[in-house]
């Protein structure tokens, strides 16, 4: 009980309650300042801005502050082993964080080929997840994620 105390105090310091994320919570972004972030982002790794929104949406609703229940931080929610990999200092820093997160999503696509769905699927349970199953792995998370992320992509499937 006092770890589960702990964990509800920890998150709620950085942003995030324990059942998730709340969208345009208190440590949202201004709007037009995350949409240049992304734009300049996404044109610099040639990835489409409307996908690192829908990746920005998923793992945070758009909390900076954000910190997942496995330690995964900031807008993209790039875990501290990613980010160190792609230069991030500060996981926080939206510019760094939405830097580091679009690069590795670049190299994710470049890795399986251009094949968005298992991109996004290694974004969310990483690349040995989805090697190791040749595909998208059997999680429920996993899979969900990869279904709204398509579907946000494709609203004429909604």
């Amino acid at each position: 009980m006092r770890l589960a105390a702990g964990f509800l105090l920890l998150a709620a310091l950085y942003g995030c309650s324990a059942g998730g994320f709340v969208p345009n919570g208190p440590h949202s972004m201004n709007p037009a300042v995350l949409k240049r972030i992304v734009a300049s982002n996404a044109h610099a790794t040639g990835l489409s801005p409307k996908l690192v929104a829908a990746i920005i949406d998923a793992e945070s609703g758009g909390d900076p502050a954000a910190v997942s229940r496995a330690g995964a931080q900031g807008l993209m929610q790039l875990m501290p082993g990613t980010a160190s990999t792609y230069g991030v200092q500060n996981a926080f820093d939206p510019y760094e964080n939405v830097s580091g997160g679009c690069h590795y999503m670049h190299d994710l696509l470049v890795h399986y080929h251009n094949n968005l769905p298992l991109a996004l699927a290694a974004y969310n349970a990483g690349p040995g997840a989805v090697d190791a199953k040749h595909g998208i792995p059997a999680y429920p998370e996993t899979r969900a994620y990869v279904a709204r992320i398509t579907a946000a992509l494709n609203p004429t499937t909604n």
